[in-house]
């Protein structure tokens, strides 16, 4: 049974990974979440192989930022587990790491192809496409992949400010990767990932050529992103006194 980490982000890194069979986001095993606890220098991810119907709190395996061991336990982390400490690595405020291969968002993937922006759904979670990177090389996938997966993805995405505005990448010929704030974020990041992976398919197959103005998608970005957003409430529970 492993210990480190807190109460709450083992909670919450659990309710993460439990959303990801109930959004229909994986088969089988097929996805992780992790969230990191940077005072800490952990974070904890789901183990590897687990079905998410016999995950529980202490099951959940920590991970040193800086080394990648795991600090506590007998079991072993996703085999995703370095894919999520470069991100933890490289972007300092993000706290939630997901990776799924749901249905929609993988093909997109496979065909070596960018989720483009075709209209306000996309543009609501996303400043941009969902990227695809380059293929890894035979070295890249010899020696190191999963850190090399990130690695790719970064490439792709670039600096901090970019990461949180488009806050999703796909893995060439492998799926998505979203990353958030905390655990639940990045779940819910992945969950529109697929929405609009979907949506995209069905518009180009209705009109190949489809496309939406360039400021009707910035007004829905920015509506609620940014210093001028206004989408939503702050309920009474949530205000700081």
């Amino acid at each position: 049974m492993s210990t480190a980490g807190s109460a709450d982000l083992r909670a919450a890194v659990l309710a993460a990974n439990r959303l990801i069979p109930q959004a229909g986001l994986a088969e089988l095993t097929w996805g992780n979440v992790s969230g990191v606890d940077r005072d800490a220098g952990i974070y904890v991810i789901k183990p590897s192989g687990v079905a998410y119907q016999d995950l529980t709190a202490d099951l959940l395996v920590p991970v040193d930022l800086e080394t990648g061991q795991v600090v506590d336990g007998e079991l072993k982390p996703s085999v995703d587990s370095e894919t999520h400490r470069a991100f933890y690595l490289r972007w300092p405020s993000i706290g939630g790491v997901t990776h799924t291969h749901s249905t929609h968002a993988v093909a997109f993937a496979q065909a070596g192809r960018d989720v483009p922006v075709l209209g306000t759904t996309h543009a609501d979670t996303f400043a941009g496409p969902i990227r695809v990177t380059r293929d890894l090389t035979a070295d890249e996938c010899a020696h190191d992949y999963e850190f090399n997966t990130a690695r790719a993805i970064i490439e792709l995405i670039g600096e901090e400010a970019e990461a949180l505005a488009n806050p999703a990448a796909l893995a060439a010929n492998h799926g998505p990767f979203t990353w958030a704030a905390n655990p639940l974020k990045s779940v819910e990041n992945a969950i529109v990932c697929e929405a609009v992976a979907e949506m995209a398919l069905k518009t180009l197959s209705l009109n190949p050529a489809a496309a939406a103005p360039q400021w009707l998608l910035d007004r829905h970005f920015t509506r609620k992103h940014g210093a001028g957003a206004y989408y939503g409430n702050q309920l009474p529970e949530q205000r700081q006194p």
